[in-house]
């Protein structure tokens, strides 16, 4: 079976996926990383679809770790709304514009951003109502489908609640889990997977392992304070990199 040999290729899957091994991990912000990068060589919905079984892989992975760690209140009110959002990509995914996708994701992760800096958001945190989870739910299920960058609409709802850190971490997996292995079906349907991209994930999948390994150890290792302000600048560095990407599309388009 062949598999992509263009380096230049290489040059931005191999960076893609350390990414997604680290997010996978417990740092959730810095995976939306990874399809713009295999963007730059594949069109972004193909993109998605090259690393979704690397996901997956990383998902099962992830979700034995955190398994008793969650809340199952966020799963409850996100996943329907995520449902939906999927939904609607899946009918929209040929009509979307790529770069306005990324200007919106990017507005809404930088005005989050802001929000919470300005908000002075008290330090044990409030929860959200399960109107908030279903449509920012909605949101990141649209979103990720089609460019996997659904982690500022679900951070948007679940970070100002001040979650203890492996909560965090295991709802964020476990959430994503169910979106990526959703996913699988309709991608299918809009003729997105490959041979030869789908050996090449393969290809891929000892790094990915690597990377979500280093990722668990990270979170366990590092402070909660340092945790979230990390998680936040994540959210801001990857919002303003998706609202450049988007803008600089539009003017070329």
């Amino acid at each position: 079976m062949s598999i992509i040999t263009d380096p230049v290729f290489y040059m931005v899957a191999i960076p893609a996926i350390i990414a997604l091994g680290l997010s996978k991990g417990g740092f959730a912000g810095v995976g939306v990383l990874a399809t713009p990068l295999t963007a730059l060589y594949l069109p972004p919905l193909e993109a998605a679809a090259l690393i979704l079984p690397v996901l997956i892989v990383q998902d099962v992975i992830s979700v034995w770790w955190y398994r008793r760690d969650f809340d199952s209140w966020n799963l409850r009110v996100m996943l329907p709304g995520a449902l939906i959002g999927m939904g609607v990509a899946w009918l929209f995914a040929a009509h979307v514009s790529d770069a306005a996708l990324r200007i919106s994701v990017g507005v809404i992760g930088i005005s989050f951003v802001v929000y919470s800096m300005f908000a002075h958001v008290p330090v044990e945190g409030h929860r959200k109502t399960a109107l908030s989870g279903g449509f920012w739910g909605g949101v990141s299920g649209f979103t990720s489908f089609l460019s996997q960058a659904g982690g500022p609409p679900f951070q948007v709802h679940v970070l100002p609640q001040r979650l203890p850190k492996l909560t965090l971490v295991g709802t964020t997996v476990i959430f994503f889990a169910f979106v990526n292995a959703l996913k699988i079906g309709p991608y299918f349907s809009l003729g997105q997977f490959s041979a030869v991209n789908f050996a090449t994930s393969l290809v891929l999948l000892p790094l990915a392992i690597a990377a979500n390994a280093m990722g668990i150890w990270l979170v366990r290792v590092t402070p909660v304070e340092t945790f979230y302000k990390i998680a936040y600048t994540l959210v801001f560095c990857v919002s303003v990199m998706l609202l450049w990407q988007g803008v600089t599309g539009l003017m070329r388009g």
